[in-house]
């Protein structure tokens, strides 16, 4: 019996070859791509690939959702005591097709992996998440991090499932912010010291390597990583704006490593809270607890110090952050 199938007619949201910015909900128009576990990049709004993003349908792009914790008020109504960010769950259809059943089917089946990747564990112990990126024509990126939840399946319209088909997935983020792929880093470093006698009066200090501003351009607070390469004795980094501070001692209990020389190098994480020297020893210990703040970057100016004991030609602190942002 001869089977009756659909013509295929490309949806009419569909965008030409090479990834021609498309209109997206919530954001206007932008091209899209997702980086898999493996590190393999999918692009979404390319016809040319095979599969592309049906705009229609696509959603979770906008403002982050909170979840308000309120006290009464006795005059009536309540106030407002703390706004907790929720996670984040985007809906994203994507379209497939084949020339032929066995293509399509190779297509769907690749791109089901790419997203059901995130959710196997590694050998560490960890599931890794995916990479959705959406890029302006101006060349602006956004991307967060995602975990396939579901909706990998077929639409079980007449004639498709042959040599075309959609999946409407769901991907979960639990971090609910995007955040620009590019780096920001604000990096200071001593230079030589020179007699306060000769030629000229001239002070070079060995300690502080300056108070500075630092220009958080994002949405909500952001949590730099620190690297502080030798030598020192003590370091010290202070929010003056808020007073917060910590200070890590590379020669405290039972760490006992003394002064850090010339080159070498310690790496300070805020979130998660991590201290590791360059050889991967873990220092968490020689900051000054308890009353260490591993301050983070609200957004707009931040008025923050950096101060390096015992510093010489080459110490230096570089502080690096990636910007977050509610919408995409």
């Amino acid at each position: 019996m001869p089977l009756i199938t659909a013509p295929f007619v490309i949806p009419p949201d569909t965008p030409p070859p090479g990834g021609t910015p498309v209109p997206l909900p919530e954001i206007g128009y932008a091209t899209a791509q997702y980086t898999d576990p493996t590190g393999t990049v999918w692009p979404l709004t390319d016809v040319g690939s095979g599969w592309w993003t049906l705009a229609e349908g696509v959603s979770g792009l906008g403002a982050v959702k909170y979840e308000l914790a309120t006290d009464p008020h006795p005059r009536g109504g309540a106030r407002l005591r703390h706004a907790q960010p929720q996670p984040r769950t985007i809906v994203w259809p994507i379209f497939v097709q084949g020339s032929d059943h066995t293509e399509f089917l190779q297509r769907w089946r690749a791109l089901a992996t790419a997203f059901t990747r995130t959710l196997r564990v590694g050998p560490d112990g960890r599931r890794v998440p995916g990479v959705l990126e959406i890029a302006r024509p101006d060349g602006t990126r956004r991307q967060i991090e995602v975990f396939y939840e579901d909706g990998f399946d077929g639409q079980d319209k007449q004639g498709w499932g042959r040599d075309c088909d959609a999946a409407v997935i769901s991907l979960w983020c639990e971090d609910p912010y995007w955040t620009d792929p590019v780096p920001r880093s604000e990096h200071r470093e001593a230079g030589s010291l020179s007699s306060f006698f000769t030629p000229y009066p001239t002070v070079s200090s060995s300690q502080v390597l300056g108070d500075t501003v630092i220009t958080n351009p994002g949405d909500t607070v952001v949590w730099p990583t620190w690297v502080v390469t030798g030598p020192t004795s003590l370091i010290t980094a202070t929010h003056t704006g808020t007073g917060e501070a910590f200070a890590l001692d590379p020669d405290a209990d039972g760490i006992g490593h003394g002064a850090l020389l010339a080159g070498e190098q310690v790496t300070i994480r805020t979130d998660p809270p991590s201290v590791r020297f360059e050889n991967g020893d873990n220092w968490i210990g020689g900051l000054n607890w308890p009353t260490a703040s591993l301050w983070g970057l609200a957004p707009g100016d931040n008025p923050v110090s950096f101060q390096l004991d015992g510093s010489s030609a080459g110490s230096s602190v570089d502080l690096v952050y990636f910007p977050r942002h509610e919408t995409a």
